[in-house]
């Protein structure tokens, strides 16, 4: 186990042992700012994909596909994150992800072409990626377990508020800039966080642990690890995955007017914000795979509602949605916590989230835009829906320790 690093953070009562929520609220809603706008970076793409598209002259499955080019990236990026937070700390590894997403976003607003913004939407999924093993271990370790559940819903507004904000800002922004434009904006804002987070920053002052490979085999063993990693592959195309490429769908299938329907996709999302403390809450009284459960069985049916139903009743759905969808997050990084002890939880966290995010904002998304170029954009929903129903059968043999049991000490 990798000691803590020499400093008077680090060797404080509060770094050392997990205190209550409330005296660390500033840090994790810091924390909460960081992963807002990174997450705002990977998702704006989806409200300006109508533009896009006219702009690049690409169709349907080659806009998809840019959200596998981000998902590549990420999936490299988290399997190195270990590394890097092996050797930086965490609070280290942070600041340098906010300030390369900041920089990605650049590189992309001054493209040239479409292999440029290939190569610099790549760029930002290697810069997020580092983000969320380090964020989650610094979080992780600043409350005790019984307390996770409120403090990652708390945590969980960030994705949730972003969902929200990405379709309204463009919108608003299309209206006096280009595209790029919009994408140079985030940029600036995430190099700003990033200086906030270095100079304000509390927690994160110890070391990760790289991966090695017994520990690698030894995770890699657990039935629990491989269904917790597809659940959150299904549980991430069904929140983000969607996410990407419903604007798309109800301009091009559904005759909306595209501010509308970043209008309705962005007042759909404001749900998540009240369903993630909901969420966090049913987590803490009813375990994490319980709830699991429940969100994957009613995200299943409102994801194939989607595809099925008429265009005078879909508004309805795209309501219902992704207020169940975001629901699993909170539960689902409780359990994924509770694998670990918070010196090789990064470590769990780089293995999970790769192979889930390519899985579903990658796979999921360039799958629904080739269904839609072969005349199906509904039977890609359709199809999604009915993945979602196969987690909900595979999260009832998900076997994790009571909360009470769960590692919960920093590293010393």
């Amino acid at each position: 186990m990798q000691d803590i690093p020499s400093t008077p953070e680090a060797n404080t009562p509060q770094q050392l042992q997990p205190q209550s929520l409330r005296s660390h609220l500033s840090a994790i809603l810091l924390l909460a700012a960081i992963f807002f706008l990174n997450f705002l970076a990977r998702i704006t793409l989806a409200p300006l994909l109508p533009t896009i598209e006219q702009d690049l002259h690409i169709g349907h499955t080659m806009a998809g596909s840019l959200f596998f080019f981000i998902s590549v990236g990420y999936f490299l990026s988290l399997l190195a994150s270990g590394f890097v937070a092996s050797r930086l700390t965490h609070r280290t590894t942070i600041i340098i992800s906010a300030t390369a997403v900041g920089a990605a976003l650049l590189a992309v607003s001054r493209s040239s072409n479409l292999l440029e913004v290939r190569l610099g939407l790549f760029l930002l999924g290697l810069a997020a990626g580092l983000y969320l093993p380090s964020g989650i271990s610094t979080l992780t370790s600043l409350v005790s377990p019984e307390k996770w559940g409120k403090a990652l819903a708390i945590h969980e507004i960030a994705p949730n508020l972003a969902a929200v904000a990405a379709p309204l800002i463009a919108e608003v922004l299309l209206h006096w800039f280009f595209w790029r434009t919009v994408l140079a904006l985030l940029g600036g804002a995430s190099l700003v966080v990033g200086l906030i987070y270095f100079c304000f920053g509390r927690g994160g002052q110890f070391l990760g642990r790289a991966p090695q490979m017994a520990f690698v085999k030894s995770l890699l063993a657990r039935p629990a690890f491989w269904i917790t990693t597809l659940l959150f592959g299904l549980a991430i195309g069904a929140s983000l995955g969607v996410y990407a490429m419903l604007p798309l769908y109800l301009v091009t299938e559904r005759g909306f007017d595209r501010s509308w329907a970043n209008t309705l996709v962005g007042l759909s999302r404001i749900s998540g914000l009240l369903m993630a403390f909901v969420a966090g809450w049913a987590t803490d009284r009813f375990g994490a795979k319980r709830t699991i459960s429940g969100v994957f069985l009613l995200t299943a049916v409102s994801t194939v509602l989607l595809g099925a139903v008429p265009s005078r009743g879909i508004v309805i759905i795209v309501f219902i949605q992704p207020l169940l969808a975001v629901s699993f997050f909170p539960a689902g990084l409780a359990a994924l916590s509770c694998l670990e002890p918070p010196s090789s939880r990064n470590v769990a966290i780089s293995l999970t989230i790769p192979f889930a995010f390519v899985l579903g904002a990658g796979a999921i998304p360039t799958g629904i835009g080739i269904m839609a170029d072969r005349g199906s954009f509904a039977g890609g929903f359709i199809v999604v829906g009915l993945l979602i129903l196969s987690g909900f059968v595979l999260s009832l043999s998900l076997k994790l320790p009571a909360p009470h049991e769960c590692p919960a000490s920093s590293p010393r």
